[in-house]
């Protein structure tokens, strides 16, 4: 039997408490149909939800992560006046509650374009390969970055930075991108998907889960409702942290000159 791929998929899979998160339809550049936005909004949802998953990795197969939307399928869906996004899961840009509680790791590479590049600002930790191609060129289309890049870009890069490219569609290169801050590291194409594994593994099997999540909830505190608001959250957060099992195995292990087996307790 032929396996049909021709609108794509999300390939799931777990290493211990690691989810992987695959996008797959490689033929067409990985561009994302309305089936793939709602499966990577399940992914993400089963991923946030899962008490064994601790960090997740997304990454794309073939030889670039996304050329972004498939605007032909994706019109279909707009002008039945339906979302593509499914009401009962996890906003996939992250923008709106409930948020992600756990943290994303991305691997890039290749062409990223728009739907890509806000995917991987929606993320905690990218890690680009060298022969990566940026762009959010829907000013060329007629529409709007509607994601998360106009205001992620803004946050990150500065106003003009951000129009530079928001405003023209223009093409930006990986060492661009970590300049203006859209991604953490920069690798030898090839080797980016084993350099965000090797990031996200020791999140997801050598640091505190509970910790991980109070500090990303903490992090976002202060980046919505400014210093103030995180700094008020200190006290109880200190409180619940310190009564856990966890942060117990974290003073027991220093003790013992041995690794933690922290269980998020």
């Amino acid at each position: 039997m032929t396996d049909d791929n021709s609108d794509g998929r999300i390939n799931v899979c777990s290493e211990g408490a690691l989810r992987l998160i695959g996008i797959d339809r490689p033929a067409k550049l990985n561009g994302f149909t309305p089936k793939m936005l709602r499966e990577y909004a399940y992914a993400l949802t089963a991923f946030d939800q899962d008490p064994e998953a601790r960090c997740g990795l997304v990454y794309a197969e073939g030889a670039n992560f996304t050329a972004g939307l498939d605007l032909p399928k994706l019109a279909e869906v707009w002008a039945r006046g339906e979302s593509p996004y499914p009401s009962d899961a996890l906003d996939v840009w992250n923008l709106r509650p409930p948020f992600r509680k756990k943290p994303l790791v991305v691997a890039v590479k290749g062409i990223c374009y728009t739907v890509g590049v806000e995917m991987m600002l929606s993320a905690d930790i990218v890690i680009a390969a060298d022969n990566c191609r940026f762009t959010q060129m829907e000013v060329k289309r007629g529409i709007m970055a509607a994601g998360g890049a106009t205001i992620r870009m803004v946050e990150r890069a500065g106003w003009g930075n951000a129009m530079r490219y928001l405003l023209t569609g223009d093409e930006w290169d990986a060492e661009t991108a970590l300049r203006f801050n859209f991604v953490q590291e920069v690798v030898p194409a090839g080797q980016e998907f084993d350099r965000a594994r090797e990031i996200a593994l020791k999140i997801a099997h050598t640091v505190a889960p509970l910790a991980v999540e109070a500090t990303m909830a903490n992090a976002r505190a202060a980046l919505e409702d400014g210093p103030a608001a995180a700094i008020a959250g200190f006290d109880d957060i200190r409180v619940r942290l310190r009564g856990s099992e966890d942060a117990r195995e974290g003073v027991d292990s220093f003790r013992e000159k041995r690794p933690p087996r922290f269980k998020g307790r």
